[in-house]
């Protein structure tokens, strides 16, 4: 089917009280799992590429982003593609000419009035270029191998007055918020504050956004989608999948050199953990 965009599934999951689901992918092998996972969830899905796997692939968005949107047309479900964590003004100015219909602008590092600023220039130029952009307030720690801040570091979390003034200040059309989450976490022990989730979603008119995801336990992404949290960003979970995965192929076959058979198991059960996750999201039980 024709791509999807981004800002349409995503603003059907806020009026409906729901939440997408957004995978990161680094090689061919997790494009093909999350579409597979989410055609056996049948569910929409958002396929992500983030400023770090470009960087992986030596600097070229096209070959990844092509294959993308191949492998989304051929798909039984909706699929977006989405350019993720976007501090790079010449890569931002790729995303529409390579199929993605948004872009994460990451100028969330910054003091907030330089954030503000870069970001409503970000936003400016996105729009007229039909581009959908998700911005980011507060810190989701974690980023680039750094430590997660603590969570009651100034800037830890995104403040509900400074977020509905940063919205208002620079047009964006979802906001990514700080309330508890790590990027690269291995293990599920996030603790979101709902309260503050609450807050945000009472005062923030675009939708929410939660990076980090993979650190939170299932109880806790159900949560947020109920307390207003409308995309879910998910990347290290797959990857542990993955590389969990074919660790174990290669112990019990030393001997392999055919990438092929450990790289299929790694696609089946990065599959079955997006299959999983849409699940969660969408209220459904699963292993705690």
């Amino acid at each position: 089917m024709p791509l999807a965009a981004t800002g349409a599934l995503l603003t059907r999951a806020a009026e409906a009280r729901s939440a997408i689901a957004a995978f990161n992918v680094i090689t061919l092998e997790h494009v093909e799992a999350v579409i597979a996972g989410a055609e056996a969830a049948g569910s929409p899905v958002v396929l992500q590429v983030s400023e770090n796997a470009v960087k992986f692939r030596q600097g070229r968005l096209l070959p990844l982003a092509r294959a993308a949107v191949t492998a989304a047309e051929q798909a039984e479900v909706p699929v977006a593609l989405h350019l993720d964590h976007v501090r790079s003004d010449t890569l931002l100015r790729e995303a529409p000419h390579a199929g993605f219909s948004s872009v994460m602008y990451d100028a969330s590092r910054l003091p907030y009035p330089d954030n503000l600023a870069a970001t409503a220039t970000a936003v400016d130029w996105a729009h007229a270029q039909g581009l959908w952009i998700e911005a980011e307030l507060g810190e989701v720690g974690g980023k680039d191998g750094r430590p997660a801040l603590d969570a009651h570091a100034p800037g830890a979390r995104t403040d509900p007055d400074e977020a509905r003034d940063f919205v208002a200040g620079t047009g964006v059309d979802a906001l990514a918020v700080a309330i508890g989450s790590a990027h690269a976490m291995t293990t599920r022990t996030a603790t979101l504050d709902h309260e503050l989730l609450r807050r945000l979603a009472g005062v923030v008119p675009v939708p929410l956004v939660l990076h980090g995801s993979s650190g939170v336990p299932d109880t806790g992404l159900t949560a947020a989608v109920a307390d207003g949290i409308a995309k879910v960003n998910v990347g290290t979970a797959l990857n542990m999948a993955m590389i969990g995965s074919v660790r174990r192929f290669l112990t019990e076959h030393p001997e392999a050199v055919d990438p092929r058979a450990p790289l299929d198991l790694g696609r089946q059960a990065m599959a079955r953990e997006v299959t999983r996750i849409i699940g969660v999201l969408a209220g459904g039980t699963s292993r705690a």
